[in-house]
């Protein structure tokens, strides 16, 4: 059976729809994934109650679409910061992250935690970089478990330096995945936060790929596929070489035109190019 890629694109840019006409739209277009942005459900989307969550899920598997995980974790709450020195803080940050493990596994099986925010873990109150990474580190560890009895993988996702100065590159969320290890806690990739990279992305995916489960794609300034261009040829052309099981999501910045419109522009685009692999 010749292999197919699997499409996702992440809600944010429908978080004003309705739930239900947001997901009949995104199948409609051919994609059979969702990521959801938990500050679309909620400022603190730990609150969101149980039957709320059934709800969610119930529209998401009856539009015919998987429920794929959650990314940008940490917009939402106000006083959220994962690495400051401020140990109350830290801890009471890192307990919405183990709410958020809980979301996710009651959304839908097998799902992923993003873990970008990058204001939300870059050094802070005097600490260097290391410093912050190493509590970095340490609140990932203390998840693990959790994460894998509810069926959760949470993903170290590498941001570009002008983002944050913790994990700033795939090797380096590389190293935190070793340093934890634990299969609850993996890599990902995302071509837009991979700026800094010296070498070439599909080099670099084809390195690390038994620890990447999730692909973000987006132009190199945040754009849609297509708008810009970044050649997705070679990465892509690794996917489906090393049989990727996992999906290639879309996570736009700018939906101007209206989102409906973005993320079909999007879809045929990749089409295209997956059929000149």
């Amino acid at each position: 059976m010749s292999y197919v890629f699997r499409h996702a694109t992440c809600n944010e840019g429908f978080k004003d729809w309705d739930f239900a006409r947001a997901c009949q739209t995104i199948r409609s277009i051919g994609y059979t994934g969702i990521e959801l942005a938990p500050f679309t459900l909620a400022e603190d989307a730990t609150t969101v109650p149980a039957d709320k969550r059934r709800e969610y899920r119930r529209i998401i598997e009856s539009e015919g679409l998987r429920f794929v995980g959650l990314h940008w974790l940490l917009v939402g709450p106000k006083d959220i910061h994962v690495t400051t020195p401020d140990r109350a803080v830290r801890e009471r940050s890192w307990r919405y992250v183990h709410g958020l493990i809980d979301l996710c596994a009651d959304l839908g099986p097998d799902g992923v935690l993003v873990f970008g925010s990058p204001k939300q873990r870059a050094s802070t109150g005097g600490l260097s970089a290391a410093e912050a990474k190493k509590h970095f580190v340490e609140g990932l560890a203390g998840l693990a478990e959790h994460a894998a009895q509810r069926g959760v993988t949470v993903l170290v996702e590498a941001l570009s330096s002008d983002q944050t100065d913790v994990v700033t590159s795939l090797e380096e969320a590389v190293e935190v995945v070793r340093a934890i290890n634990h299969p609850a806690i993996r890599t990902m990739f995302d071509t837009h936060n991979a700026v800094n990279e010296v070498e070439p992305h599909d080099v670099l995916v084809d390195r690390h790929f038994d620890l990447i489960r999730h692909i973000h794609v987006n132009e190199m300034d945040g754009r849609h596929p297509g708008a810009g261009d970044y050649d997705f040829k070679p990465l892509l052309r690794v996917l489906k070489r090393r049989n990727y099981q996992g999906w290639v999501s879309l996570e736009a910045f700018d939906f101007t035109g209206g989102p409906d419109k973005v993320v079909e522009a999007s879809l045929r685009y990749l089409e295209a190019q997956i059929a000149l692999l």
